[in-house]
This record gives C-alpha cells, sequence and structure tokens, in this order.
C-alpha cells in the first residue's frame, strides 16, 4: 500500500505542480524504534513502521489513510525541503507547514475533500489550538528555542499548514501555483526564508501580503466575532467582522494583529436553502470592518467561514449561539464543512448544557433533529464517511479547549449523557441502519481499501458505537457486549476489529466477563506484531473504567511494555494521558505516574519525554486543586539531576 500510495503521490505532483522526481531511485527504509513518524533524506526517506507497514489484519482505514498521507508528505519534501530548503532553524514552517499543506490536498483529492478537511481540522482544534493557548504557544517561525526538537510542533506543522491554505484562498488556485512556479524557479537548490516565499507569492500575482506577513510573528488564536443586518428597502445585507486575539499570561508582549484573515462567505435562501450568493472571500485586515452585499432579495442566511478558511474561532457577538440558525444551516448549508460545524455546535451546546444543569429540552430537539436526518439519509449517501462524521458526538479534546476553566471528568460524563440520548432516541433507526450495513459488507466479500468501503466501514462502527451506548441495566449491558463480540468474531480486518475492541474494552459490571475476554483474544491474535500490540496497550490506556489506573499501572509492568521503544511508549502513556477524564481524576494519580514515568524516560528519550510532559504544564487552565498538582509534579522534574535541554525548556515554560 505504501508503495501504490508513493506512485499516486509521484503523479499527483507532476499533475498539480508541474514537479518531477529528480534520481532513478526511490527508497524508503522502515525501522520500529523511530522518534518521528518519518524523514525525508534525499533518495533515502527512513520511516517509523507505523507509516509503512499495513495490512488489512494490522491496520485500520485510519492507518491506511496515515500511511497514503505520510508518504505522500515525504515524497513532497523532495522540493518542497530538500531542493528548496530552510536557510536556518527558524525557517522549518516554510518546508513542513508547506508539506502539510501539499499531503492534505493530496489526500483530498485521493479521497472525499470535505471528509479530509473535517479530520483536518478536528487535529487542529484537539491540538494546536490547545497549544496555542498554553506556555508553549509561539508563532508559527519561532523567534528563539533550546531544544529544536521541542519545536516540531503543532503550530508548525498544521497552523503552518492553514497559513499556507490562505494563501491559495487569496490568490486563488491558479495564483498559488503562479507563486509557487515562481518560488522554485527563483530558489531551487537554495536554503530560503519564509518571506522569500511569501515574496514569491506576492510578486507572482502584485499582490500586496505585507500585512498576512503578521502571521508567521503572531502567536494564538484569533477569535473573529461576527453580526449581520438586513435593509428590505435596499435589499443590502451587511455583514460585520471583528478581530482580536486572548491574551496569554505566558507571552503577555507577544503581537496580537490586526491580522490579514480570509473569510470565506456564502449567503443562502433562508427558507429554501439555496444558495443566493455564492463563496466570496472577505478580506478581514482591519480590527473591525462592515461588509456590505447588494441585490438581495430577503434576508439571507449567512454560511460563514466556509471550508474554515482560517485557522480563527468563529463566534456570535454577543456570544450566544442562534440555534435556530444552526439547525437550519444543519440541514441546508451547501459547504460540506460548514454544514458538519453547524451540527457540531448544536451538539457542543447540548453537552455544556448538560454539563450545567440546565434545562436542554429545546436544544436538545434541535439535536435530535439533525442526527435523526442525518441517520435517515445515510444509506444512500454519495459520502458515508461525512453521514459518520456528522452523527459523531465533537471529542471531548475540542469540548475542553473551548472551556475557560476546563473540566475532563465533567465533559465526560456530559457528553456521554448526550450520546446516550441520542442513541435511546433512535435506537431502532441506528439498529437498522447498522443491519443494512452488515448485510453490504458480508455481500462485498474481500476486503478493499477505496472511499465507498471506507464510508461503510466508518458508518457502521459509528452504529455499533451508539448501540453499545445504552447500557443503564445489565440486561441492556450483556445486550451491548454480545453485538460488540458478534462485530468483532465476524471482523474480516483491523478497522472493525478495533471498533468492538474499543467497545468491548470499556464495559464494566456485567459486561466485565466479554470485556476480558476480548482482551485476550486481541493479545493473542496480535501473535507478538509490534503495531497490533502497540493498539492493544492503547485501547486499554484509553478506556473509561473505575479502575483505568491500577490497569494502567498493570500495563506498565507488562512484560510487552517497554520505555525504550518510541511507539510502545507513546502507545501506553501518551494513550493514558490523552484518556482525559482518567488522567485528570480526582486525587491527582494520573499526574503522579507520569511525572515517575518522566524521570524515568528522560535519561533514555528526551524527545518523547519532553512531548509527554506537554500533558502538565497546562495546569493554570485546570481548576486551583488539579492545577497545583500539576504544578507540583513540573517543580519535581525542574530539579531532577541531569534533566536534558528538551525536557527542561518544556518543564520551565510549563512553570512560567
Amino acid at each position: 500500500y505504501a508503495m501504490e500510495s508513493l506512485i499516486r503521490s509521484m503523479k499527483w505532483d507532476e499533475d498539480r505542480f508541474g514537479l518531477e522526481y529528480d534520481l532513478d531511485l526511490f527508497n524508503i527504509v522502515a525501522v520500529e524504534d523511530f522518534n518521528m513518524g518519518a524523514m525525508e533524506n534525499k533518495g533515502l526517506n527512513v520511516f517509523n513502521t507505523a507509516y509503512v507497514l499495513a495490512d488489512q489484519s494490522t491496520a485500520t482505514d485510519g492507518d491506511y489513510g496515515r500511511v497514503e498521507g505520510v508518504v505522500g508528505h515525504e515524497y513532497f519534501h523532495n522540493w518542497t525541503g530538500n531542493r528548496v530548503t530552510c536557510r536556518d532553524w527558524f525557517q522549518l514552517t516554510l518546508k513542513e507547514g508547506l508539506t502539510v499543506y501539499r499531503d492534505q490536498e493530496f489526500s483530498a483529492d485521493m479521497g472525499s475533500r470535505s471528509v479530509q478537511r473535517i479530520q483536518d481540522v478536528r487535529g487542529l482544534r484537539g491540538a494546536q489550538f490547545n497549544q496555542d493557548a498554553g506556555p508553549m504557544a509561539h508563532p508559527i517561525r519561532p523567534e528563539s528555542y533550546i531544544s529544536m526538537d521541542n519545536f516540531y510542533t503543532a503550530t508548525v506543522y498544521s497552523k503552518g499548514a492553514e497559513i499556507i491554505g490562505m494563501y491559495a484562498t487569496i490568490l486563488g488556485t491558479d495564483g498559488f501555483r503562479k507563486g509557487m512556479d515562481l518560488y522554485f524557479q527563483r530558489h531551487d537548490g537554495s536554503g530560503v526564508t519564509c518571506d522569500d516565499f511569501r515574496a514569491a507569492m506576492s510578486d507572482a500575482n502584485d499582490a500586496d501580503l505585507d500585512l498576512f506577513g503578521e502571521w508567521y510573528r503572531t502567536p494564538g488564536t484569533p477569535v473573529v466575532t461576527y453580526s449581520s443586518k438586513y435593509d428590505a428597502d435596499s435589499q443590502t445585507f451587511q455583514l460585520t467582522l471583528s478581530q482580536s486575539i486572548p491574551v496569554n499570561p505566558a507571552i503577555p508582549d507577544a503581537p496580537r494583529g490586526p491580522l490579514h484573515i480570509p473569510i470565506a462567505v456564502g449567503l443562502l435562501d433562508s427558507e429554501t436553502g439555496e444558495e443566493v450568493v455564492a463563496t466570496r472571500v472577505l478580506h478581514l485586515k482591519e480590527q473591525t470592518q462592515t461588509f456590505e452585499f447588494t441585490d438581495v432579495q430577503k434576508e439571507p442566511a449567512p454560511s460563514i467561514l466556509r471550508g474554515f478558511s482560517a485557522p480563527v474561532k468563529l463566534q456570535p457577538e454577543g456570544g450566544v449561539e442562534d440555534e435556530a440558525a444552526l439547525s437550519f444551516l444543519a440541514a441546508h448549508d451547501t459547504d460540506g464543512f460548514n454544514r458538519w460545524e453547524a451540527g457540531q455546535k448544536l451538539f457542543t451546546s447540548l453537552i455544556f448544557q448538560t454539563l450545567r444543569g440546565e434545562d436542554a429540552s429545546s436544544t436538545l430537539e434541535r439535536a435530535e433533529e439533525a442526527f435523526g436526518r442525518t441517520l435517515a439519509s445515510a444509506i444512500d449517501s454519495d459520502d458515508r464517511a461525512i453521514a459518520a462524521y456528522a452523527m459523531t458526538l465533537p471529542a471531548e479534546s475540542a469540548l475542553l479547549e473551548s472551556m475557560e476553566v476546563m473540566d475532563p471528568v465533567g465533559v465526560r460524563k456530559a457528553r456521554g449523557e448526550a450520546k446516550k440520548l441520542l442513541a435511546r432516541k433512535f435506537s431502532v433507526e441506528i439498529r437498522a441502519l447498522y443491519d443494512r450495513l452488515t448485510a453490504e459488507t458480508d455481500a462485498a466479500g474481500d476486503f478493499v481499501v477505496d472511499a465507498s468501503a471506507v464510508g461503510r466501514r466508518m458508518l457502521r462502527n459509528i452504529c455499533l458505537g451508539y448501540m453499545a451506548a445504552v447500557k443503564s441495566t445489565e440486561e441492556e449491558v450483556l445486550a451491548a457486549a454480545a453485538v460488540a463480540t458478534a462485530h468483532y468474531d465476524s471482523a474480516i480486518c483491523m478497522t472493525d476489529k478495533m471498533a468492538a475492541f474499543t467497545v468491548l474494552s470499556n464495559m464494566d459490571g456485567a459486561g466485565a466477563a466479554a470485556r476480558d475476554k476480548a482482551v485476550q483474544k486481541f493479545y493473542d491474535e496480535a501473535n507478538g506484531d509490534p503495531l497490533v500490540l502497540n493498539k492493544w496497550f492503547t485501547v486499554q490506556a484509553m478506556a473509561a473504567l473505575p479502575d483505568i489506573m491500577e490497569r494502567v499501572r498493570k500495563l506498565r509492568d507488562h512484560p510487552d511494555f517497554t520505555l525504550k521503544n518510541p511507539n510502545r511508549c507513546r502507545a501506553l502513556v501518551s494513550g493514558f494521558t490523552a484518556n482525559a477524564g482518567a488522567y485528570h481524576a480526582d486525587g491527582g494519580e494520573g499526574y503522579k505516574f507520569v511525572g515517575k514515568i518522566l524521570a524515568e524516560l528522560d535519561p533514555i528519550n528526551p524527545q518523547v519525554s519532553s512531548r509527554v510532559a506537554g500533558s502538565l504544564i497546562q495546569w493554570r487552565r485546570f481548576d486551583e486543586k488539579r492545577g497545583e498538582m500539576m504544578k507540583a509534579e513540573l517543580e519535581k522534574l525542574k530539579t531532577m539531576e541531569g534533566i536534558s535541554d528538551d525536557l527542561f525548556e518544556i518543564v520551565t515554560k510549563g512553570l512560567k
């Protein structure tokens, strides 16, 4: 599959950017003990086995997607990284942000563009927005560092890719290609800067991008607020946009705009949902600007930030979402991303109202309407992966990121309640869809990796998750365990097996026997395969069980666990820190466990230890009790004898 991905990426780069490979041979070597995903050494790419080795018995559809994306990424570096490289380390985003953008575009063209955009934004919000709000916040072009290893970050990579994407939004596809052509013409064989790239884009299109350059030196996630006004007499619609960047206590003197922010907007008929004004890019360059649309026959429904045209947080003026408008957009928006986004905002509102103990009946009704509509149309959908994402509640990480004071335990409980409500309401329809998809799966026969098959598996596994969410009584728990066990036993690929294993690993009480049987069976069937065993560790580390801390400690002592292998270490330790409800549980045992691990890990692998330490540095965003316990672990690490530069930089910035 990696070879097929390489061939596709070579062809794509020739077609999209006119770039051909310049050697007769292209080599890839895969190694098990590797800190990074891969490295683009000229003519001999070094890969982590996780991003090369894939077959139906060991790799999920997500793994296949990552193999395709990373193989493409490293190949694309031949031009954006090797032929044209960075003058110095501060310019790292010049090659990484640009190449992430290129691999995202490649994957979008190989599959579903809307699905790829949703995946990219979910990742950005879950990791990069969090980084932008914490002590490790930095612009995509950092101004200083102790260890450069610490700046291979979500900001440099993912936000860097978003900034490259904004060039394409501002200049258009043809204009972006003209800028790329001039960039290679000017700099092939050279070490250059981010400013050189911006100059090529500007000169090739005779465009003023001076203000846009502020993105390279400005940390933080901009907040864009909006308000609108319609005048029936003049048939004009006005949209007022404002931008701001919240102050980060760790870097109070950092630049805070204004920035050049491209906001893609479309207007819909407020009754039929038909598009009355096609997508138009508005250039927000001031603190506040008003944009006018003329000849609008009646008050429209605005669709703002289409395709997530800029890495910002979009909020209505006053901060309160119009749920009726969200419900309309979830049903009618002609932009696939914004249609999904509207549903996510409804689900988010439901979860937070549940968390606060408020009356959520009105929001629940709208959320049920959106969910039911997706469920009814899913079987005949052209893109079932989009339907699956539309039925998926916002991730805990994204929910936590939107809170001023993070409450991981409360968020997990409230999200679980919301999922249970939807699962009960639509239990018959979900089961019918699951059975229909199961019949299709059986009829399809051989395993394939294409958009249709991947979408079918994803949607079927989402249904399984909802069916297993209803387990308030012993009878319901046993029923959920039975359907998950049958799903596991009939699986012909790792995607379906992992979905069932994840459900079973979260079983407790009457479902404990089925859980323990699945844990042993998955381990036995792994037969020592390192990549499959990594999955075994991760799924258990991320389970929502009352005794999860004890289980993680036992896994730490398992004979197949070692801190010396980066993939295995990440599988358990990073898996556990991502299990927010468990890691941040009352008592602070999770923090102590990670602090102890870091003390052992740092002398072995400073790069990985500094990454894991990132789970402790956001202590200011939690309640005082949790924050103090997290801070205490950082204080211990700071005084540790022989601490590496990598870990020292993270810890000291975390304590600032």
